[in-house]
């Protein structure tokens, strides 16, 4: 077959690539390395990649973005400080830093040619491959079922905490790779490498990211009704048009914080774990297994709090009060937003990398939690939210009028009235049934239980294991959970004036 038919030939560009560039004498030792390229993961997201595309080792979805953006010469735009994460639950967010960081990792149209790749191209790229399936192995050796895992990582006694957190995120990643969160098998490799930093990579400084608004609007005569709330007192009147803005911000806010694509989970929801799987994570130590949920829900948080920094009107808030709402309300939030991550067919939730049952978090020692979690999701499950109305009930939730230690409590119980209205407004817009309102505020009681008893767990866990909590979970994780309200602000504020 002839060169030139070769290159029309589907698939076979990446091959031509790395074959025409090596000497006869060179293909036996290397070209069984060549072909397992893929282990290599795509230097844009993390993704399984799928070959050389542009001059970089990208996986197809990278391959296609970046082949769209150069035919339509396209310009792009981040809403936000132009920093994005791009891995492979986020790549889809911010289209700008995404080119960005094709660029910047060499992706060319002129990259696209044949021709002889040197010596020390051919041995770098020898050398990757190489050095990935020696991770590889290691990784698999040392996740042997039944054999102890050391704790990692381990934590200074004195932290910063919420400014140091992601650095410490950041230095479970191997080599400065992304993590490959969705590929079937991550969980198995290596227990700390899915974990992602919050969005902007910001930890939680409130003090340094400003609200950006997310549309303008224009005010109209006010028409819509007084309505009632529990404390007996009216709502000041809000127009059509306020409502429909906050349920733009509100539901924008919460597309782009959130950690998982709602139609990538859906697509991987018969990816469950298997009998094998499941004993592996059943036979981990127990403080081993802690501290891997320490460190999903401090991930998971980090989200919330971007979620609420992009709320209007959170910001305008006195600072001990953000922290107040944040620090009572996070863990609720992460719980509803469970629902999108849970498959009630099957009683499963989205962790690690696949779908896990009850049964794989059994060494925590907690079954009467984690049963009252799985009840708590296939519930609200059955509601049948859509993303909007997911966005207005964490809203709801996180900005609660009655939390303790509240310094502007009217302030606060002002903006969550005007957010249940806005809920209520949206449910009516999309012509739910009777009561669902009724049926989503009576969560909130069923929501506090479950903090509660978390926070039980977790206190009965650091009484028999304190070192492990000081050494080995998130700085976040303990500030959060602490008992000591008073002393967590003290260190916010500490932080956020640093």
């Amino acid at each position: 077959m002839r060169l030139t038919a070769l290159r029309s030939h589907p698939g076979i560009h990446c091959f031509l690539f790395i074959l025409v560039s090596l000497r006869k004498d060179s293909l036996p030792q290397f070209e069984a390395d060549i072909s397992q390229i893929e282990i290599i993961p795509c230097k844009i997201c993390g993704d399984k990649s799928s070959g050389i595309h542009y001059g970089v080792i990208t996986c197809e979805g990278c391959k296609g973005f970046f082949r769209r953006s150069q035919q339509s010469n396209a310009t792009y735009s981040c809403p936000r400080q132009k920093n994005c994460l791009i891995d492979r639950t986020s790549r889809n967010r911010c289209q700008h830093c995404r080119l960005q960081k094709c660029l910047a990792v060499g992706m060319s149209r002129d990259a696209v040619k044949f021709g002889r790749m040197s010596k020390k191209q051919r041995d770098s790229l020898y050398a990757e491959v190489q050095k990935h399936r020696m991770q590889q192995q290691q990784r698999e050796h040392q996740q042997q079922p039944g054999e102890a895992e050391p704790l990692t990582p381990t934590y200074n006694g004195i932290t910063n905490g919420l400014t140091e957190l992601n650095n410490d995120l950041s230095n479970l990643y191997m080599d400065g790779h992304t993590p490959d969160v969705g590929k079937a098998d991550s969980g198995m490799n290596n227990f700390y490498l899915d974990i992602q930093p919050s969005p902007d990579q910001s930890g939680l400084d409130i003090n340094g990211i400003k609200q950006e608004p997310i549309c303008e609007y224009t005010a109209v005569p006010d028409f819509f009704p007084y309505c009632s709330f529990t404390n007996g007192e009216t709502s000041p009147t809000v127009s059509m048009a306020e409502l429909e803005h906050l349920a733009q911000n509100i539901s924008k806010s919460h597309i782009e914080t959130c950690q998982y694509l709602r139609e990538e989970l859906q697509q991987i929801t018969w990816q469950t774990y298997v009998q094998e799987e499941i004993e592996i994570y059943q036979n981990k130590p127990r403080e081993v297994m802690w501290q891997l949920c320490a460190i999903k829900i401090t991930e998971a948080i980090q989200y919330v709090v971007e979620f609420a920094k992009r709320i209007d009107g959170f910001m305008e808030l006195c600072q001990n009060d953000q922290i107040v709402l944040l620090k009572a309300g996070s863990l609720e939030v992460v719980f509803v937003r469970m629902c999108r991550a849970f498959d009630p067919q099957n009683s499963t939730v989205y962790f690690d990398g696949k779908y896990a049952g009850p049964d794989v978090f059994k060494s925590l020692g907690c079954d009467d939690l984690i049963s009252s979690i799985f009840e708590f999701g296939k519930s609200l499950c059955s509601l049948h939210l859509g993303e909007d109305e997911i966005a207005l009930f964490s809203a709801y939730v996180l900005i609660s009028a009655d939390r303790l230690w509240l310094q502007e409590k009217v302030k606060v119980e002002k903006l969550q009235q005007k957010i249940q209205l806005t809920l209520q407004h949206v449910l009516q817009k999309n012509h739910r049934e009777d009561g669902i309102l009724t049926k989503l505020l009576s969560k909130v009681s069923t929501l506090r239980a479950l903090c509660n008893r978390h926070t039980e767990k977790l206190t009965s866990f650091k009484a028999i294991h304190p070192d492990i909590v000081r050494a080995h979970f998130p700085p976040l994780y303990k500030e959060l959970f602490s008992s000591d309200c008073i002393s967590l602000c003290g260190c916010f504020k500490a932080v956020m004036c640093h």
